[in-house]
């Protein structure tokens, strides 16, 4: 069983978690696959050399990435989180959250800042809203348990 995540830890990861070229970098290399290292900035033309830089280096520290010679490719860790980005934006899409339009990455940041604050008196008459909002908190402690146990990155102790 997954113990759920204390909520300064759930906080904290979701911090860590919501970089926008964070979400951008696992997720393009989730999609098509890994990525010529001289590709990246072709690849991720959307973010700056620097944006690119701070990104691999976050995903190096949690462990997300898989360096052969010439490419950067996804580990256990960084498809999981990759499965968690998509969970989570399904999550959002459904709810509409934090609008009906928005894209991949701010409907991940919004939801993980919703999932890192705290829940009481949060109205939800059904409960449907906040029970699967339960499940992509479970799933993120599922992450955190199974890739960042001993893991400390960027002032996050897991």
């Amino acid at each position: 069983m997954i113990p759920a995540l204390p909520h300064q830890q759930l906080h904290d990861m979701c911090t860590v978690l919501s970089s926008a070229s964070l979400i951008r970098l696992v997720s393009e290399i989730d999609d098509h696959g890994a990525i010529p290292v001289r590709g990246l900035a072709r690849t991720l033309a959307d973010l700056s050399t620097r944006q690119i830089r701070q990104a691999i280096e976050q995903a190096d520290a949690l462990g997300l990435l898989i360096r052969t010679p010439g490419s950067v490719g996804l580990s256990a860790a960084g498809r999981d989180l990759a499965d968690l980005y998509d969970a989570t934006a399904r999550w959002a899409r459904r709810h509409n959250h934090p609008a009906p339009l928005c894209d991949f990455a701010g409907r991940i940041q919004h939801t993980f800042a919703l999932l890192g604050t705290p829940t009481e008196g949060t109205q939800d008459p059904d409960g449907e809203h906040v029970a699967e909002l339960g499940r992509i908190h479970w799933l993120m402690a599922e992450w955190v348990h199974t890739h960042q146990r001993n893991r400390s990155t960027h002032g996050v102790a897991a």
